[in-house]
């Protein structure tokens, strides 16, 4: 076509020589069409030398849904794992058939509303869980699957487990430093809208510090500043008992404690061992190199995607959270 219009289902059908109604079935595969093999190829070779895309709209008419998965991001710094983690989604949807699309909800973004009843999406990914009111418009405008990563209302009303669980993590931290140490710190992000995450993995180290028979573990906010990060490391040190391990929320958390300590003068793990969690590539390069926990974000994906297809496909989910392995890169820090 050289007139700059879209190519439609009419110009393939007369480039073919045959109907629109089989353009239509052959392109769509739609089944117990008996429409001869050549004929189908010659659909095909039309569509591909006119440069035919089918309308993605159109197909949502005609199928009652998109191929869209929406995923909402909360106000978070899209940093090395977030991002990590949108590709990786964005992969394990493709593998399906599905596009995954992003909107974050960072101000002056426009309404999550408005963004989903534009894009009438096949079902909806939330990383942060969101209000009851908003899952129950989204499901009564035809939206099939309504799902968070860490918690959401169901249609009935009652909780629902989260489909990514962060509680091990925090357990993880806590049992790793539970040798040479008995009094344990938790550095907690200064940000709230990241609660979500951090007080599962809060949770995670206070049942296994319960479990060990230690103390509760010693709670204090860090900035990601040197002077600041510098008063919760005084504050541990000066604790009854004195806290002389910390489990930091993820590891630029953890390089904040670890400036703190430089602040100080000191350094771990000599006065204070620290270990984050998510492994960034600045965590090896830290001075000292930081101990981390590890996720295979791949795995997380993978599992999240295959949630969402079988939802779309009416097949029962699994109520367990989707199981990603966990490491920990022990360095020098911890």
């Amino acid at each position: 076509m050289s007139d700059g219009r879209r190519v439609t289902s009419a110009d393939v059908a007369r480039e073919a020589g045959v109907s629109r109604a089989t353009v239509s079935y052959v392109l769509n595969a739609v089944p117990h069409q008996k429409i001869p093999e050549a004929t189908r190829q010659r659909v095909w070779e039309a569509a591909d030398r006119l440069g035919y895309a089918p309308s993605a709209a159109a197909r949502a008419l005609r199928t009652g849904r998109s191929e869209i998965v929406l995923g909402l991001l909360p106000d978070w710094p899209i940093e090395h794992v977030l991002g990590h983690l949108i590709q990786q989604l964005t992969n394990a949807f493709a593998e399906h058939g599905l596009t995954f699309v992003v909107h974050s909800s960072s101000h002056p973004a426009r309404p999550l509303r408005d963004i989903w009843k534009t894009m009438t999406p096949a079902a909806v990914l939330a990383l942060q869980d969101f209000a009851d009111p908003e899952a129950e418009a989204m499901r009564a405008a035809g939206i099939e699957v309504v799902m968070a990563m860490h918690g959401a209302a169901a249609p009935d009303g009652e909780a629902q487990s989260p489909l990514v669980s962060e509680q091990p993590i925090g357990a993880l931290q806590a049992r790793h430093l539970a040798g040479p140490h008995r009094r344990l710190g938790y550095a907690y992000p200064d940000l709230p809208g990241l609660d979500v995450l951090a007080q599962p993995r809060l949770d995670g180290v206070r049942k296994a510090c319960a479990e060990l028979g230690f103390p509760e573990p010693d709670v204090r906010t860090v900035p990601l500043d040197g002077a600041g990060a510098a008063e919760a490391v005084r504050g541990w040190l000066a604790a009854d008992p004195p806290v002389t391990g910390v489990c930091a929320f993820n590891d630029d958390i953890a390089l904040a404690v670890l400036a703190g300590l430089h602040h100080l003068g000191l350094r771990a793990p000599r006065d204070l061992a620290v270990i984050g969690v998510d492994d960034i590539p600045t965590a090896s390069l830290a001075q000292p190199p930081l101990t981390t926990v590890a996720r295979d974000t791949a795995v997380i994906a993978r599992g999240l995607a295959r949630r969402v297809v079988d939802a779309l496909q009416g097949r029962e989910t699994l109520a367990a959270p989707v199981r990603d392995e966990l490491l920990i890169r022990v360095r020098e820090s911890a």
